[in-house]
């Protein structure tokens, strides 16, 4: 249509008639005079209007799923992110009650042992110091380690300090080859040096060629002058095999060690050695001795009697043998 002045007129006329229109709906209220042509409105255009609302409302619920797809994924990671949270807190947890349980076992040897120690972690393994069995652990000098301090766990011997940085020290493991100790058997006091092997047991050279000692005899160390590398009383290990005697001075036997040296965590470092020679006394308790079964037989006589059948026969040759030496007797007579 075009914009002129008779177009203008009608569209001004339809708005006027479309408001009075509206004015009369809204006062007629249910009555409204133009009720009827709003149902006849509905009846025409209402089967328009659900088609082009059901071509619509796919495209509409889609957009909708995608939107609610978007949060459930985010809703979803948050989960994850949760979950691999609190799995990570477990992890800690159960590694701190480790530790702890390490700590309190440690604590208590050293007072067995009148130990002054200062508790440390293993950070790095010696890998990057060569081929020597060695670890290194997060104090240094600035706590007040110092070069050939004993070094112990809650279990025994674990080696020595050898080199010491301001927060960080290298410890030489006790079975590294170039490790020697002087170690002292339980109850005989026989001595000995021991001396690491890597991964094998330690090797223990008596100083007594014709000592007594048997497996499962048990050493701990001799201790040093001035107690410097190691103070006595540290356990060692338990004897695994013995030479035989040969009649050399020495006698050679091999001792498995107390510490595991390939899963170090808490360690302590000897900082004040015992007032005296503890002995024995940091020895773990002798494992009680497996009882032997005792297997008893139990002989079944046979059926057939056939032993008790051979005895009486045997009984009645010897018996018929008498009788005959008896009638020759009797001729002679």
């Amino acid at each position: 249509m075009r914009d002129t002045k008779e177009s203008r007129l009608l569209l001004v006329l339809l708005i006027a008639v479309a408001f009075a229109l509206i004015t009369v709906d809204i006062r007629g209220g249910e009555n409204s005079p133009v009720d009827g042509a709003r149902r006849a409105a509905a009846t025409v255009f209402g089967p328009i209007e659900n088609g082009v609302s059901g071509a619509v409302n796919p495209v509409g619920n889609a957009v909708s799923a995608v939107r609610d797809s978007g949060e459930r994924h985010d809703r979803l990671a948050a989960l994850e992110k949760e979950n691999a949270a609190l799995k990570a807190k477990l992890g800690s947890d159960a590694r701190n009650r480790s530790r702890l349980s390490q700590l309190d076992k440690m604590l208590k040897l050293a007072g067995e042992g009148q130990y002054g120690i200062k508790g440390a972690q293993v950070i790095a393994i010696g890998a990057a110091q060569g081929f020597s069995w060695t670890v290194t652990i997060d104090v240094g000098s600035d706590d007040g380690i110092q070069r050939d301090m004993t070094v112990l766990n809650a279990d025994g011997l674990v080696g020595r300090v050898t080199t010491v940085g301001p927060d960080s020290a290298t410890v030489l493991l006790a079975n590294d080859p170039d490790f020697t100790v002087g170690a002292r058997m339980e109850g005989s006091d026989e001595l000995g040096f021991a001396a690491g092997q890597g991964d094998r047991p330690m090797r223990v050279q008596l100083l007594n060629g014709k000592a007594e000692v048997k497996k499962g005899d048990r050493f701990v160390t001799f201790g040093s002058q001035s107690d410097k590398p190691f103070v006595p009383g540290v356990p060692v290990g338990v004897v695994s095999r013995v030479d035989p005697s040969g009649g050399d001075l020495t006698r050679t036997v091999y001792v498995t060690p107390y510490v595991g040296f390939t899963k170090l965590d808490v360690v302590g470092v000897v900082v004040q050695a015992p007032k005296k020679d503890p002995r024995d006394t940091v020895l773990p308790p002798k494992p009680k001795p497996t009882p032997t079964p005792t297997v008893t037989v139990t002989v079944t006589p046979s059926p057939t009697g056939g032993a008790e059948t051979g005895a009486r026969g045997r009984d009645e040759d010897a018996r018929g043998g008498g009788d005959e030496q008896s009638t020759d007797d009797d001729q002679l007579q």
